[in-house]
């Protein structure tokens, strides 16, 4: 039988960073996490980075490695077709630049800080359920090799991603789920190749497209897919001859072509589970919400999640002061869900879906159009891409 103050399930970014942070409040945490270390570290995600959660990672001594190898930019581009590009600027109109680095550099750094300090990480606990999580003593057991073991807490903190078991544990009956599906997917590549520049995206006839980059020789990039896509189907060649079709020609040409390294399919949703509580159980991240990638918001909700989290839980280890702990849901719902009116937005706007028709097509570049000539849209659209500050 052991004990903690925090037991922390899934050891992904908000997991480890959460287990990080607690630590400098000296709370004691266990993470518990169904995979492997390597296999963590081997997910590619995200790679855009809010003010805010740049400001975070700094703060909490995490921002290192970000600022020796991330790429700081003004925000983003979007080229339309045959109109002239339009940034996203959101140094001008929220004060605020953004960086590019990639989760999984983030990951990687949060691990080593964590072993530094001693942190205690369980890799593969397998069977997880949590326990009792109404009362005042919940427990957590999972199994590990041949070996059922009981972890008591405090709390339990939910980070254990879309198909994780914390949600789950939340009773049917309790729990609101609000969802929308995408009738289209991202078709993704890594390259270990020099990026086009900052992050731009590309909004043409044929389909979607996105220009990203993790470092100065490290690019990342997007096109929008049929859900019924398969990777066999798009050899190297085949996608960036695709890519470069749906930029303009001047950024077309610019793109370095060379060998993928990795290569994926991410369906789009929406997804927010109401309320992110449940007797002494939290969710955060994944395991409460997911967004379609086009607003760049699932990496930066997560942190924004747990900075309340670890808060509310500061507050209630300090001095017993709970009353973050009873806004917790409610003040990051609110950050959610204007993440997922953003996002939701941004990914209608550029991608073809396949009920447009000229009418919808028109309004479309109208709004770009509107978007170039109102410098009141173009920091509008910023503010939301620069990301809300954290509620005090």
């Amino acid at each position: 039988m052991r004990r903690t103050q925090v037991a922390i399930i899934g050891g992904g970014p908000a997991g480890i960073l959460l287990s990080h942070l607690l630590h400098r409040h000296d709370i004691d945490s266990i993470v518990l996490e169904r995979q492997t270390k390597a296999y963590v570290l081997k997910r590619i995600r995200a790679g855009v980075l809010e003010y805010g959660s740049v400001k975070l990672l700094r703060d909490a001594g995490a921002g290192e490695r970000m600022d020796r190898e991330g790429h700081a930019h003004d925000g983003a581009w979007i080229a339309w077709q045959d109109r002239a590009p339009f940034l996203i600027d959101t140094k001008t109109y929220a004060g605020r630049p953004m960086m590019s680095h990639g989760q999984t550099a983030i990951t990687e750094e949060l691990y080593r800080i964590r072993e530094r300090d001693g942190g205690r990480i369980v890799e593969e606990a397998e069977n997880v359920r949590l326990h009792n999580l109404t009362s005042s003593a919940p427990s957590v057991t999972y199994d590990k090799g041949a070996v059922t073991e009981t972890l008591e807490c405090d709390f339990v903190a939910g980070c254990d991603g879309f198909h994780g078991v914390s949600r789950h544990s939340i009773p049917k009956e309790t729990l609101k789920i609000f969802e929308r599906a995408y009738p289209f997917g991202w078709l993704g590549i890594m390259s270990e190749t020099p990026p086009v520049g900052d992050v731009i995206y590309a909004r043409h006839e044929r389909g979607f497209a996105l220009a990203s980059l993790r470092n100065p020789n490290l690019s990342r990039y997007y096109i929008q897919c049929g859900l019924d896509t398969e990777i066999a189907d798009w050899p190297d060649d085949r996608f960036w001859d695709e890519l470069k079709r749906r930029f303009p020609d001047d950024i077309g040409r610019k793109i370095v072509t060379g060998p993928s390294i990795e290569k994926s399919i991410a369906p789009l949703r929406s997804f927010v589970a109401e309320p992110l509580r449940y007797g002494r159980l939290f969710l955060a991240g994944d395991a409460a919400h997911i967004v379609p990638p086009t607003g760049a918001k699932g990496l930066n909700l997560a942190i924004s999640d747990v900075f309340y989290l670890q808060r509310a839980l500061a507050a209630h280890f300090a001095n017993g002061d709970d009353r973050y702990l009873e806004r917790y849901s409610d003040m990051a719902l609110r950050r959610v869900w204007a993440a997922e009116r953003f996002s939701w937005w941004l990914t209608k706007l550029l991608h073809v879906f396949p009920d447009d028709d000229a009418f919808e097509t028109r309004i479309k570049l109208s709004e770009f159009d509107h978007l170039h000539r109102s410098k009141h849209a173009r920091a509008m659209v910023a503010e939301q891409y620069a990301g809300l500050p954290f509620e005090d």
